[in-house]
């Protein structure tokens, strides 16, 4: 067959045969062959009616011994046209042999979820489930990581009489909220979600996999000093319990808000995790706070607790703000015991590693997280994301980041900016994949790039700001050759760099657009073409049209605002407010678009250039900043009577 379609079109009906799922016996050899055992009959087939039984051997097929046979010879004898019949003879136990007459019928094969292959030869994996014992979940997962070492383009996995709910177990996690589709040369081009209303990340991915496989790999953690931790999807589940319940222990409820300020520390993880399940809103920051970023954060946000690094001092400043802030309860640290704060470390540990999932756990529309990011005028805004959020990143990892769910993504991120959920959280365990996290304070490119062929890295991303730094350090000196995809947004890419880095490595950095705001918005995705310095092309998750000041849609070639339609509703992973302004969330959900404030331009081939912002938001190694939080800091200087800020270029940073 051709094609994984093909396969489904001659086998859904349209074959005539004997309803005998067969197998030889795992002590057949080719010194001692052993007969077909019949696994199980199909129930209404002709095997079964004719009183077959799972576990008979059939000795001989129209007077052929199956024992001189191969199994590929046995189903031609016993598949054929309708109607007409096959003699073979049945051995039941030792001693008791008869034959029987077997006429063909039309078998009817469930249709089963099946990717596409355009491979000529192509190889189909087959699994059926005869019954449920505790042991069956580990051997059908042997039999499909057998599948996918060996390459096979497809496999059908036959559970039609779902024993003991074991569809749940062998199926993707993200298949029960996600639908994608490609087109003829199998390039990806829709996406559709399902049960949406219902999803918790926590839940429904991490807490699914841990139930799935409980020891695959969710994290490989390095911290500063060089310590390995290995933290299995059954890790995540129970440590992410422990946090919840401690949390409740505290007081601290759905819908209240905990700000995280852990740097890279595994520790975020637990607590994120946690907080999904209990459903207070996590608010993500970075270490670089000072205290009056703490001071408006805290109001802003009404910030009940705080989980915060014991590194540097970050918690001097958090104490300092917290001396005029009421609405802050809880100082949690973590890494170190501190007067006023509680110590993450000591005492979650003694809490439930369970905690169910109930009528009332959060979902769907509930606030999830939320993001402070900077603007044009005034202190940083706030977007706001619901439990959807999560299930726009699908797209992110599987077909920008292109992660392997048997390798390791890395991302170079924080986790106190939006990019981390990016890319070392929600897109990549939807995949399945595990994250690989280093936890350093400085970024130093000739401690990083050893890295990737100590853990075997296979797929990368950072800003155009890391890659130019790595390429500095002369690359061709590392072995970078488990790296199978780089990715990369922020900010344009150097052309330069982009060149130097396919030099060293063969590969081609992908670049990608998108926000705080949202999950990718624009991207060069798997299968697609690519033009160097372009962002890409829209996501299918997205409808992106390019807008004037007066909303009309500009001519290809000119610039105009990225804006996304959503006159049929917000698409999963767009922000659905900017928390507690009005005024602005108006402005930017508007006439049936949310604005981004970013400009670009469309080339005759459909591919987007960025042009910058439609304010005045500085970019800063891909960060965005807002003048105005600068122009406040310096007008607090006596000896400054008036100024202003604006960006200037960086050989570094960019601009």
């Amino acid at each position: 067959t051709t094609s994984m379609r093909s396969l489904n079109d001659t086998t859904v009906g349209n074959f005539g045969g004997v309803g005998l799922s067969i197998s030889k016996p795992v002590n057949s050899t080719a010194e001692k062959p052993a007969y077909v055992e019949v696994a199980s009959p199909i129930e209404g087939g002709p095997g079964y009616k004719a009183g077959i039984h799972a576990g008979d051997l059939l000795i001989s097929i129209n007077g052929t011994p199956t024992q001189d046979i191969t199994m590929d010879e046995v189903l031609g004898m016993l598949r054929g046209k309708i109607g007409e019949s096959v003699e073979v003879v049945v051995r039941r136990g030792k001693n008791m042999e008869f034959p029987v007459t077997l006429v063909r019928e039309l078998i009817e094969v469930p249709t089963v979820k099946f990717g596409m292959s355009e491979d000529k030869n192509a190889k189909i994996g087959y699994l059926r489930i005869i019954e449920f014992t505790p042991q069956t979940a580990e051997r059908v997962q042997e039999a499909i990581d057998s599948f996918k070492k060996n390459k096979f383009t497809g496999m059908i996995i036959d559970l039609r009489n779902n024993p003991g709910g074991l569809i749940t177990s062998v199926a993707d996690v993200a298949d029960k909220f996600i639908e994608s589709s490609y087109d003829e040369n199998g390039v990806f081009n829709g996406i559709k979600f399902k049960n949406e209303d219902t999803f918790n990340f926590a839940f429904d991915c991490v807490d699914a996999i841990a139930e799935k496989n409980p020891d695959k790999l969710a994290m490989l953690h390095i911290s500063g000093d060089g310590t390995e931790r290995r933290f299995t999807f059954s890790d995540i589940k129970k440590e992410s319990a422990r946090a919840a319940n401690y949390f409740k222990s505290l007081g601290i409820k759905r819908g209240d808000r905990v700000m995280l300020v852990l740097k890279r520390h595994y520790q975020f993880w637990f607590a994120i995790i946690g907080l999904h399940k209990l459903g207070a809103v996590a608010i993500p920051a970075p270490n670089q706070l000072l205290e009056k970023d703490f001071a408006y954060r805290f109001e802003a946000g009404r910030v009940k607790a705080i989980l915060c690094t014991a590194d540097g001092e970050v918690s001097d400043a958090v104490d300092k703000a917290a001396e005029s802030c009421a609405v802050l309860e809880h100082k949690i640290l973590v890494g170190a015991k501190k007067e006023g704060w509680h110590d993450f470390n000591e005492e979650y540990p003694i809490f439930s590693s369970h905690f169910a999932r109930t009528e009332d756990t959060p979902c769907g529309s509930d606030p999830m997280l939320m993001f402070f990011t900077s603007g044009t005028s005034g202190y940083p805004k706030i977007a706001a994301h619901n439990y959807k959020y999560p299930l726009g990143h699908f797209i992110t990892a599987k077909y920008w980041h292109q992660v392997d769910p048997e390798g390791l993504h890395f991302t170079i991120s924080d986790t106190g900016w939006a990019k981390s959920s990016w890319g070392k959280l929600y897109g990549q365990w939807l995949c399945e994949a595990a994250n690989f996290v280093y936890d350093f304070d400085r970024f130093d490119a000739e401690k990083i790039l050893p890295l990737f062929a100590k853990y075997n890295i296979t797929t990368f991303c950072a800003p155009p700001t890391m890659y130019r730094m790595l390429i500095k350090q002369d690359i061709s000196r590392f072995d970078l050759s488990s790296i199978q995809h780089a990715s990369t947004a922020g900010e344009a890419l150097n052309p330069e760099v982009f060149r130097q880095f396919e030099k060293h490595t063969g590969l081609k950095i992908m670049e990608g657009f998108g926000q705080s705001e949202s999950s990718l918005i624009i991207g060069n995705l798997a299968g697609g073409s690519h033009k160097i310095g372009s962002m890409g092309k829209p996501v299918p998750l997205y409808d992106v049209h390019l807008l004037d000041a007066d909303g009309n849609e500009v001519k290809r070639g000119e610039a105009g605002e990225i804006c996304i339609n959503i006159s049929e509703g917000l698409p999963c992973g767009l922000a659905y407010a900017y928390e507690g302004n009005e005024e602005i969330t108006a402005e930017t959900w508007r006439e049936g678009f949310y604005h981004t404030g970013d400009l670009a331009w469309m080339d005759e081939d459909g591919f987007l250039w960025y042009v910058g912002r439609a304010d005045d938001v500085i970019k800063s190694s891909g960060y965005r900043i807002g003048p105005f939080e600068i122009e406040n800091v310096i007008m607090e200087l006596p000896y400054v009577l008036e100024c202003g800020v604006s960006a200037a270029p960086d050989e570094i940073r960019g601009q």
